[in-house]
C-alpha cells in the first residue's frame, strides 16, 4: 500500500496577512498555510502527489519514480512520503552529482538518485523518455516532474474546499480571486478545476515562459474538460529559474520582519512581490479579497542562502 492512513488528511490555517503596502491600497489577503501542513511532505506537494499515489496503489506499484532538481521541493516530500509510508523511491536528477541539503536528505530517506545532466533532463517530454526506466524499475510507477499533469491537478482541487470551510472565521462571506507562484502550474490549474470559473486564479510565473507552464495548463483544462476556465499568468521569475536578486532578498526580509511568515525566494518571495507590484500598479480595486497560497519550499531555502 502506498497510500497514508486515512486519519493522516493535512488541513492547512487559513489567516489574515497584515502589510502596509495591502492597507495602503485597501487590498485584503488572507494567507493559506500549506507551508505548516507537516514537517517533511510540506506545501502543496502533497497535494499533488496524492492522486498519484492512489493510481500507483490500484495497479500494484511498489513504489514511485519521478524527476526534480538537486533542491526539489517535490522530491524531498516523495521521499520523505516513501520511507514514512514505507514505498521505493527513485529520483531522476537534472544535471551533474552534486551533495545540497536536499539531496543529502534524498539519500537518507532511501531515495535512489540517478543524475541525467543537463541535455538528458530536457529530453523529460519526449514520448519514449520512460521507456528505459519503466524497464529497469518495472514495479515503480512514473509521475511527472512536480508532481504534474491531470493527477497532479486533482489532487488540488481540495484547496478550494479547505479556503471555504475558513472564510466565516476570517469574517469574510466571499472572495475575489487567489494568487500564487508557478512552477508547472499544476496547483493553479488544480484551482481553476475547482472554481469552473466562479473566482479568478492569478498565477505568478516562477519560470520563463519558455517552460511551457501556460501550455501544461491549458492540457489539464482541456483533459478535464473544463470550459468555464478563469487564470491569468503574469511573470515573475526576475530573470530566470532560481534567479535572486537583492530587491527580492530585501522584499523578503522585510516582509518577514512584518508579518513573521517565512518565505523562500523561488516561489513564494517572488509570488509575493509580483503581487505588491500589480497591486501598487492598480491592477485590483479597494475593498478586494484575495486568498494567496503559501506553496511551503521552505526546505529548498537552506542550500540556496549557502549560495547568495
Amino acid at each position: 500500500m502506498l497510500l497514508p492512513p486515512k486519519t493522516w488528511l493535512p488541513q492547512a490555517s487559513l489567516e489574515h496577512l497584515h502589510l502596509d503596502w495591502l492597507s495602503t491600497a485597501g487590498i485584503e489577503v488572507a494567507i493559506l498555510r500549506l507551508d505548516q501542513i507537516d514537517p517533511l511532505i510540506s506545501g502543496n506537494k502533497w497535494f499533488k502527489l496524492i492522486e498519484h499515489l492512489k493510481s500507483a496503489d490500484r495497479v500494484g506499484a511498489e513504489g514511485i519514480i519521478s524527476l526534480g532538481g538537486a533542491h526539489s521541493n517535490h522530491l524531498h516530500a516523495l521521499a520523505a512520503a516513501g520511507k514514512r509510508l514505507g514505498f521505493s523511491t527513485v529520483g531522476l536528477l537534472r544535471g551533474h552529482p552534486q551533495q545540497t541539503p536536499t539531496v543529502n536528505d534524498l539519500q537518507a530517506y532511501g531515495m535512489q538518485l540517478h543524475w541525467l545532466g543537463y541535455a538528458g533532463y530536457r529530453t523529460r517530454h519526449e514520448a519514449d523518455f520512460w521507456q528505459p526506466w519503466q524497464t529497469r524499475y518495472p514495479t515503480l510507477y512514473p509521475v511527472p516532474e512536480g508532481g504534474g499533469g491531470l493527477l497532479g491537478a486533482l489532487g488540488c482541487m481540495q484547496l478550494r474546499a479547505s479556503v471555504c470551510a475558513q472564510l466565516e472565521g476570517l469574517g469574510w462571506n466571499d472572495y475575489d480571486g487567489w494568487w500564487l507562484a508557478c512552477g508547472t502550474g499544476t496547483t493553479l490549474a488544480g484551482l481553476v478545476l475547482a472554481e469552473a470559473g466562479e473566482h479568478p486564479v492569478y498565477g505568478a510565473l516562477a519560470v520563463p515562459g519558455d517552460h511551457g507552464v501556460a501550455q501544461q495548463v491549458e492540457r489539464i483544462v482541456q483533459e478535464a474538460a473544463v470550459f468555464d476556465a478563469a487564470y491569468e499568468l503574469l511573470e515573475a521569475c526576475r530573470g530566470g529559474f532560481a534567479k535572486v536578486d537583492p530587491l527580492l532578498l530585501d522584499f523578503i526580509e522585510q516582509t518577514e520582519q512584518a508579518s513573521g511568515i517565512s518565505l523562500e525566494p523561488l516561489y513564494t518571495g517572488k509570488a509575493l512581490m509580483a503581487l505588491r507590484q500589480q497591486v501598487e500598479a492598480g491592477k485590483f480595486a479597494r475593498g478586494t479579497r484575495l486568498i494567496f497560497v503559501h506553496t511551503g519550499g521552505l526546505q529548498g531555502r537552506r542550500g540556496l542562502s549557502s549560495e547568495n
